[in-house]
């Protein structure tokens, strides 16, 4: 699936991009000049996933133990304590975002801009809110379903700031990425993105953030969600440096992102070590592997990875969206039948619970985005 490039009165890097946030960013390809698509940023997107999918159903308490039958850290004695950092896919998946979505504004109108963001997002959305509410309505399943007003206003992807019962437990990620396409949209699409556009964006963004953390204004924390601008920021500036690797005001954005960023992340998911708590993530493990996200974008940008081209890597990356959305609440039920109901060791349900989640997002991807998706796009790019 592929969109029209549509021209400006300013030349830029010709692109087709097919476009998603955490979970949905699917990679376009890259510049016609620098050869080929960005498929190692396709792999990266399922690493991310599959991080976030190891701390649900390893890293952390909660409704999980239910599923297992006791605390994740009897299941999993030593990689718990590992399986906890999965939590910081999200920022890399934030990182990729940047990225992905400065390359697919770039020269494009923005009412083509929130046609293809619409259309990638919402029909898997509303396939795995329908599909979750039923599967947790079932008499068999232990868990509840939300009432159905809640699920009806979860359709909207405004849960959150309404503050209704969530369907899916990670549409709070999607949440922040509306977010950021909508100040990204204003502020750069619809004027017109070009290089000093984009730096003052990401200028005024940062300071914004930084203001916030002590304004105590519940108003301007929603709007510029300070602990997580810093990985959106930083992708814009590597999409930048992805442009032109001497771009000298590119890298300080990248390097600014990265020290604030870090800040926020040790900040939010660091804790003294407590022998009653589930997990214990060191500030140095924290930093490692924001270090990583930020690392490997930017090796993705600079072409380093551009021998990893293999095509396996774009269907992991249309399956990414899909298995984000569904794992974490189907993968409860897949994990108590697995478990519970078969008896099968730990590690052989940790395995079976992400291929029958990878399996559902393959039906999701096949049957419900290939078709859906290019349709909505059309309806929406035509409305007036």
């Amino acid at each position: 699936m592929t969109e029209t490039v549509v021209s400006t009165p300013k030349p830029r890097p010709e692109v087709t991009v097919l476009v998603e946030p955490p979970g949905a960013t699917t990679v376009p390809p890259r510049r016609k000049d620098s050869g080929g698509r960005l498929r190692a940023l396709d792999g990266l997107r399922l690493v991310a996933a599959l991080m976030v999918a190891a701390y649900h159903y390893g890293g952390r308490d909660g409704e999980v133990s239910e599923a297992w039958g006791s605390s994740p850290k009897e299941q999993f004695p030593t990689l718990h304590e590992y399986f906890a950092y999965g939590c910081l896919g999200v920022q890399v998946f934030f990182v990729i975002s940047g990225f992905v979505i400065c390359m697919s504004g770039w020269g494009r109108p923005l009412k083509s801009f929130f046609a293809s963001r619409a259309s990638r997002l919402l029909p898997a959305y509303w396939v795995a809110v329908v599909l979750v509410t039923a599967v947790f309505a079932l008499p068999m399943v232990a868990y509840k379903a939300v009432s159905p007003s809640d699920a009806l206003v979860n359709l909207t992807m405004l849960q959150m700031p309404l503050g209704v019962d969530r369907v899916l437990g990670v549409c709070w990620t999607l949440w922040a990425e509306v977010r950021f396409y909508a100040l990204f949209a204003l502020c750069v699409v619809l004027p017109g993105a070009n290089r000093r556009r984009v730096i003052m964006f990401c200028a005024g963004w940062m300071l914004a953030t930084v203001i916030a953390q002590n304004a105590n204004m519940p108003l301007l924390d929603i709007v510029v969600m300070p602990e997580y601008a810093p990985f959106f920021i930083g992708g814009v500036g590597l999409y930048l440096v992805h442009l032109d690797r001497r771009d000298a005001y590119g890298w300080g954005i990248v390097a600014v992102s990265w020290l604030i960023g870090q800040h926020f992340a040790v900040q939010s998911l660091w804790h003294a070590p407590d022998a009653g708590g589930f997990s214990y993530r060191s500030s140095i493990g924290i930093v490692l592997v924001v270090t990583f996200g930020f690392v490997a974008v930017a090796a993705i940008a600079l072409g380093w990875l551009r021998w990893a081209n293999w095509r396996w890597l774009t269907v992991a990356g249309a399956l990414t969206y899909p298995f984000y959305l569904v794992h974490e609440h189907l993968g409860w039920v897949v994990i108590h039948a697995l478990h519970r109901g078969l008896g099968l060791p730990s590690a052989a349900t940790f395995a079976l619970t992400v291929a029958s989640m990878l399996g559902l997002a393959w039906l999701l991807n096949q049957y419900v985005e290939k078709p859906l998706t290019p349709r909505l796009r059309a309806l929406l790019a035509k409305a007036r």
